[in-house]
């Protein structure tokens, strides 16, 4: 596939988390930010100062709002537990991968200090992997999966950055984006408070293992 012919949303404002889930779906229709804000809306209707996106509504939103989001849609979100080895991940029953990184907030050409975080998007597209982060001139090649797996444990590498699963409704039930279950542990009670860095992208409230969603009809090839 040449480059040229991959969908790739540019950086608009502060709309990662929409470029995001567009690049994943790589159509510029799969969502709009009227929806996205009809779902931070919905999570907290009551609140006159929405938590889940920017007060200028300029975007930024929260992890809670891109979960709702592919619920939409028939996918299911999973945290991976970075104190675990990526190998573990079955590739060929995983969607995408959405990081969650820290990022730099400018003004023209002024950095000013305010801590925001920063949502790309990792897709397999014709046999290679590829990252659609929305701040690239264009799509990034990562490689085959033994090139995407030696990416991964760099990235996760720093405690500052998360990553999410992106999973069909069966894979997600039958936990089929893992190679061997047994060796997995998916229960955020027991991890440290240290490691547990997803405080500083979510709401308190927020359940980041695994939610019942339906079945997809996109296809991930």
């Amino acid at each position: 596939m040449n480059v040229n012919d991959i969908y790739h949303e540019k950086q608009v404002r502060e709309l990662c988390a929409l470029h995001a889930l567009n690049n994943l779906f790589q159509s510029k229709d799969a969502f709009t930010k009227p929806e996205l804000d009809v779902i931070c809306h919905s999570l907290s209707p009551d609140n006159w100062i929405n938590p889940h996106k920017s007060v200028l509504g300029l975007g930024n939103y929260d992890i809670n709002v891109i979960m709702k989001a592919l619920q939409s849609r028939g996918c299911e979100t999973i945290w991976f537990d970075k104190r675990k080895d990526p190998s573990c991940l079955n590739f060929k029953n995983i969607c995408g991968f959405i990081l969650n990184v820290p990022s730099e907030y400018k003004i023209s050409f002024i950095t000013l200090p305010l801590r925001r975080r920063h949502w790309i998007t990792i897709r397999q597209l014709n046999g290679l992997f590829y990252n659609l982060d929305s701040k690239l001139d264009a799509p990034q090649i990562i490689g085959r999966e033994p090139d995407l797996l030696n990416y991964l444990k760099e990235e996760l590498d720093c405690r500052d950055k998360e990553l999410f699963l992106v999973v069909t409704n069966d894979a997600g039930k039958e936990q089929s984006w893992l190679k061997n279950q047994a060796t997995y542990s998916n229960n955020i009670q027991e991890r440290d408070a240290e490691v547990l860095q997803l405080k500083d992208i979510k709401s308190d409230n927020v359940n980041v293992t695994i939610n019942p969603l339906c079945n997809s009809k996109t296809e991930w090839s």
